[in-house]
């Protein structure tokens, strides 16, 4: 495929997913293997004999060459770490592929600009899975606030268990990128996935580690607000949760609860990548903000070893 033939209207859209695991096998597979719209013709991953049994399970066929999914797939779904998923995805968006990203899009900026850069070179639509950003009642919570002035603060804060007793190990052994980069590089993009396109970019960050993994955040947005940001994934079970509220001229707005969103959140990201890649509009959540997301976290990062605020990078 190139990209001047987009997926067609008529039938559904072929989709390449890699990736194999927990992500890929209890969240991607099944909504695309069930989505009306979507064709998913195969699997590949760094593991043949989980593709195999990942593309079994779904009806669809194992790749062993990732070249060779791109060129049999209009659109490629990655569930991979981001530092996997970068450099394939610009292979993928070269062999004209229309991408449905992982957050966060990569944990290098310059990683995540190539994929950018080639996305644009090759004219292919692109949406960075951010589940809140998809899932029908915050999305439109987001765009509500978004649509209003006068914000004064924010604050976002995402309290994650998921290191605990009796799971540690299978966690770090199935997903050991996690382990090693934290809560900031996890959940930050969901984070700042809500404050950026309500409050504005970052300007500056200042990073402070606290307990095991968790991080907190204080945020100045090119709009004069400011915001703050917690984030664990080693916080006891009973003090999870997940909260985001606003404060402003018309006083207050907590982001609506949601639970066990990511099936339905991934379903709309498919469906407003299709859109794009048929000539619609792009989802304001694309690889371009993808790299915004790692420039800040980036930045955040610099700080927690600097001991200092440090000034994300301007475009």
């Amino acid at each position: 495929m190139t990209s001047s033939t987009p997926p067609t209207a008529s039938g559904p859209a072929r989709f390449g997913l890699v990736g194999t695991g927990p992500w890929a096998q209890r969240t991607y597979a099944p909504t695309l293997g069930s989505h009306k719209a979507v064709d998913l013709v195969g699997v590949w991953g760094r593991r043949p004999q989980a593709a195999a049994e990942l593309a079994d399970a779904h009806g669809t066929t194992a790749y062993d060459d990732v070249d060779a999914l791109f060129a049999a797939s209009d659109v490629v779904a990655f569930a991979v770490p981001p530092d996997v998923q970068a450099p394939l995805a610009a292979r993928a968006a070269a062999a004209g592929c229309h991408l449905l990203l992982d957050k966060p899009l990569a944990t290098r900026p310059d990683a995540a600009r190539a994929v950018v850069e080639a996305a644009d070179a090759a004219g292919v639509a692109s949406t960075v899975f951010c589940t809140l950003r998809h899932a029908p009642i915050t999305a439109a919570w987001i765009a509500e606030q978004a649509g209003a002035d006068g914000w004064f603060t924010g604050r976002a804060d995402w309290y994650g268990a998921l290191y605990t007793p009796g799971d540690d190990a299978e966690v770090r052994a199935t997903t050991p990128w996690r382990a090693e980069k934290g809560a900031l590089w996890d959940v930050g993009p969901h984070a700042l996935s809500v404050l950026l396109p309500i409050l504005g970019e970052v300007r500056t960050v200042a990073a402070h580690g606290g307990p095991g993994d968790t991080v907190h955040l204080v945020l100045r947005h090119t709009g004069g607000a400011s915001s703050t940001a917690t984030l664990s994934l080693t916080t006891p079970p009973a003090a999870g949760g997940v909260a985001v509220e606003l404060r402003g001229a018309e006083g207050v707005s907590p982001m609506p609860t949601v639970s066990g969103a990511a099936p339905e959140a991934l379903a709309a990201a498919v469906d407003s990548l299709l859109e794009a890649a048929r000539g619609g509009p792009a989802h304001p959540c694309d690889a371009r903000f993808g790299l915004r997301l790692t420039e800040t976290l980036a930045t955040a990062e610099r700080s927690l070893a600097s001991g200092r605020a440090e000034p994300v990078p301007e475009h």
